[in-house]
């Protein structure tokens, strides 16, 4: 039976440690940050719009396109992952298939590129 809980000693330590660090990078911020916001913490930034303003005001709408754009083609390249890592078990037909894929998704890169879907004027 000892043996059997020796097994497990590895494991209650790798947990222990973990909930240790979670508990420390949880708490840490707290303890450490610097507290004190001035107008250039709180001023407009990335987003082109005060940070604390009413929730119902006008969005530009090309903040949603770039988002969603970036998430097609995000994850539309996350297919190429296991495809290099399969790549010489697929041989030249799973080639040819991704390089259809990457054809169209080529594609649709020109036409929105060509539309102005990239343009932030």
């Amino acid at each position: 039976m000892t043996e059997l809980l020796g097994a497990y000693v590895p494991i209650a330590i790798f947990i222990g440690l973990a909930l240790l660090i979670g508990l420390a990078l949880l708490i840490a911020p707290f303890a450490i940050a610097y507290k004190n916001p001035d107008p250039e913490k709180l001023s407009a930034y990335e987003c082109g719009f005060n940070a604390f303003d009413d929730a119902r005001m006008k969005f530009d709408i090309r903040f949603y396109l770039v988002a969603i754009l970036f998430i097609i083609f995000d994850l539309e390249v996350a297919f190429l992952f296991p495809w290099a890592v399969a790549f010489s078990e697929i041989g030249w037909m799973g080639f040819w298939s991704m390089m259809a894929f990457l054809g169209v998704l080529t594609v649709g890169f020109v036409y929105e590129w060509k539309k102005g879907a990239l343009e932030w004027e």
